[in-house]
């Protein structure tokens, strides 16, 4: 990728950087399923230098009673499921490079 950075990089700017910088075919440097199916069977994903994608689990909740706290009044908050999400978490190293 030669010129300047576009103001989003994709995917495919990423490919051809690669391809470019490392004499790499394109379909190699896309690994995005790769990713989506280790982060499916529960692993961690640690980028040296960039960060740690995981996937959170956040458990179901049982309904429960609550009580609204500027009427006082006691309501029934509803039970939620169980949720999974991908979350990043930047390396020290880059965080402080930013």
């Amino acid at each position: 990728m030669t010129g300047p950075l576009p103001p989003i990089v994709t995917l495919k700017h990423l490919a051809e950087w690669a391809g470019y910088n490392h004499s790499i075919p394109k379909k190699q440097a896309i690994f995005v399923a790769d990713i989506a199916r280790v982060l499916k069977k529960g692993s961690k994903i640690r980028i040296p230098s960039l960060g740690v994608l995981q996937v959170r689990i956040r458990p179901a909740r049982p309904a429960r009673k609550g009580r609204n706290p500027a009427t006082g009044e006691e309501i029934q908050i509803k039970a939620s499921k169980a949720s999974k999400k991908v979350v990043f978490r930047v390396a020290k190293g880059l965080s402080e490079a930013i």
